[in-house]
């Protein structure tokens, strides 16, 4: 649905002649297609929302978009255009582009003659009309269709144009940045020189070889805690989201909020489709004024059927995603944002539920910050949170990573890698930047440091989006070991010119991505083998492994050992106290064990990377089977 919907100088009583017509409202009523009842509380919700009458009718469900339409037809001698008996003529939709179609809401049908037959939303719209005649040099009749119609016209002539933007547009636009190539040929050659450099040192002298190896890991160990604890001290003394008030959103007019566009990808999701709705028409944001896309998967038949059974609001549109490779959520969100209208764009998960007023929220922040303000990032964490153990160490996690260590990157003009939802974008810089990279299985990450690189920022609202925290282990390692591939083609794509990237990012800047996103995965990737050698040492003394620890990397070891467990734990803590779960503090003094597991799904997720590069471990939800809503609405208390 668009804003421009049905926008007929009639619907208020006057034709664009200046004569006096009977409104739409009064021939619906006559025609006993409304009652006079409806028709009042459509004026009600036209008025309260800015919009017009006809869209109002149809959000309240008094008349459906085709019975509109064909009223209005017959009141204003309009021809209606059904594109089920007369579809459009490929060649002759293509006379203008599929931007120009969607921009000006029309797209050519049939050409006649000297004229040419054009299928219209708004007929009315001269200004459109004007563009149209200029763009296929010939004069345009108008005929009346509905949005959805339109809709479904643009997907049968640009469907194959559609799938390949979403798949190759960044890979065509800036190679560099996409991650369809595991390695380029610099990288392919730098790495092989490591390796023969290491195995030839290794063969002349193991034992210098192995000392290096323990300083260079021992080193990066100790840079990264230290920098994780620097950024989360930052944040432990401050609030570091853009402030806003529940004065400045309960100031807000309803017919002066923005059209915000919802993405929500899908894939074997049936099961929590009724509660997905239910969470997005029950958010503090005129309905009529969200545009929401469900991309659904063309494989997939049950969630298509199950969301086709539902009764759905006007303003929930089945995106269909047509089978092709890679099958990635980012791809999916790609096709979507091509028929997206809103001025924003948000993320949300089959299974979230974000705070009500979160999108309120986020229009007063960004029009509290600057144009380079492209993306805000709101707080995730979980509405199961004590269902086990593992969902209490996934808590923890998250509740230092959200509340403390993005705050504390923001804080530092650092690139933020992006969580996975709730992700509020303008769109027309989102569309500059081609989106989201469908061969990252961390989309999230890369397009926080490209919107970066390329001079804009992220900030951090203080909102939550509340998510089903995994409680299989099994499962949760598919899904770590997902996000820890993504991360590793992240740093790799950004690695390729280190140089250009230091350039593109400043030193700091560079520094802070190589540590976030890098020590992300490494410290997991050889804390095994440090565990390892500690074990041995205490079992058997091995008089192999003290050589390899000179003095000062035994020490700086011992300390890194004692006072980063210390600080993570420390940091765990605070996150918690931010976030008012205390009753979780005492399972922070167990997470080393949580750290195993991340590293077994670290070592998967890097031996795919290899193997599959651009799988995509489907995350199962709904394992959760209490009422989350309760949940909710018990964290929202905890903090406050």
């Amino acid at each position: 649905m668009n804003e421009t919907l049905f926008r007929y100088p009639e619907l208020e009583g006057d034709d664009p002649g200046g004569r006096r017509h009977k409104t739409i409202g009064a021939h619906l009523t006559e025609a006993g297609v409304i009652t006079a009842e409806a028709l009042s509380e459509g004026l009600a919700l036209a008025q309260q929302a800015g919009i017009r009458i006809g869209r109002a009718l149809v959000m309240l469900r008094h008349i459906g978009e085709p019975q509109l339409a064909s009223v209005l037809s017959q009141q204003h001698a309009v021809p209606f255009h059904d594109h089920k008996v007369h579809p459009p003529d490929h060649a002759v939709a293509r006379m203008i582009s599929e931007r120009q179609a969607r921009a000006w809401r029309a797209i050519p049908v049939t050409l006649d003659g000297e004229s040419v037959t054009v299928a219209m939303v708004d007929p009315s719209d001269t200004e459109a009309l004007g563009h149209l005649e200029a763009a296929l040099g010939k004069p345009a009749v108008p005929v009346i269709v509905t949005e959805g119609a339109l809709e479904e016209m643009l997907e049968a002539v640009y469907q194959e144009e559609y799938t390949e933007r979403s798949v190759r547009g960044l890979m065509m636009a800036a190679p560099h940045q996409s991650a369809y190539q595991v390695l380029s040929r610099r990288q392919k050659i730098t790495f092989g020189l490591v390796v023969l450099v290491s195995l030839v040192w290794l063969a002349l002298s193991p034992l210098s070889y192995g000392v290096a190896l323990m300083t260079i890991a021992t080193l990066f160990h100790v840079a990264f805690t230290v920098h994780r604890f620097y950024l989360i001290q930052r944040s432990m003394s401050h609030d570091l989201t853009i402030p806003v008030t529940r004065e400045e959103v309960a100031a807000l007019v309803d017919r002066d909020l923005p059209l915000y566009t919802i993405l929500v990808p899908l894939y074997r999701e049936a099961a929590v489709l009724p509660k997905l709705a239910r969470g997005i028409t029950s958010l503090d944001y005129p309905l009529a004024k969200l545009d929401v896309k469900l991309l659904l998967e063309a494989d997939d038949q049950e969630t298509i059927q199950a969301a086709r059974a539902l009764d759905l609001p006007p303003n929930f549109e089945l995106v269909i995603v047509p089978t092709s490779m890679p099958k990635t959520k980012p791809k999916a969100c790609n096709y979507g944002l091509i028929k997206a209208r809103g001025e924003f764009v948000v993320i949300y998960d089959a299974e979230d539920i974000p705070d009500r007023d979160q999108l309120k929220k986020a229009v007063v922040a960004f029009a509290k910050s600057g144009d380079d303000m492209v993306c805000l990032q709101a707080k995730l964490n979980y509405y199961n949170r004590n269902q086990n153990v593992l969902t209490r160490w996934f808590t923890i996690e998250y509740s230092m990573w959200f509340d403390m260590f993005l705050p504390g990157l923001v804080a530092s003009r650092a690139p933020i890698p992006l969580g996975g939802t709730s992700n509020h974008f303008r769109r027309d810089k989102l569309e500059e930047l081609h989106a989201w990279d469908p061969f990252n299985v961390t989309e999230d990450a890369d397009l926080g440091i490209r919107l970066y690189k390329a001079g804009y920022t992220t900030g951090m609202i203080d909102s939550t989006t509340f998510e089903e925290a995994n409680s299989d282990v099994k499962n949760w390692i598919r899904q770590r070991s997902r996000w820890v591939k993504g991360y590793i083609q992240t740093w790799l794509v950004h690695m390729r010119s280190p140089l250009a990237s230091c350039r593109e990012m400043g030193l700091k800047a560079f520094l802070n991505f190589n540590l976030t996103v890098s020590g992300t995965f490494i410290c997991f990737l050889i804390n095994p083998f440090f565990w390892l050698l500690t074990i041995l040492w205490f079992l058997t003394r091995w008089d192999v492994i003290q050589p390899l620890f000179p003095p000062s990397i035994y020490y700086l070891g011992l300390v890194n050992l004692v006072i980063g467990n210390f600080a993570i734990v420390y940091t765990s803590l605070a996150g918690l106290l931010r976030r008012g779960y205390t009753d979780l503090a005492r399972y922070a003094l167990i997470t080393p064990f949580y750290w195993v597991l991340i590293s077994i799904a670290a070592w998967k997720g890097f031996i795919q990377l290899f193997s599959n590069p651009f799988y995509w471990e489907k995350t199962v939800h709904g394992l959760y089977h209490e009422t989350p809503a309760a949940d909710h609405a018990e964290q929202q208390a905890a903090a406050g």
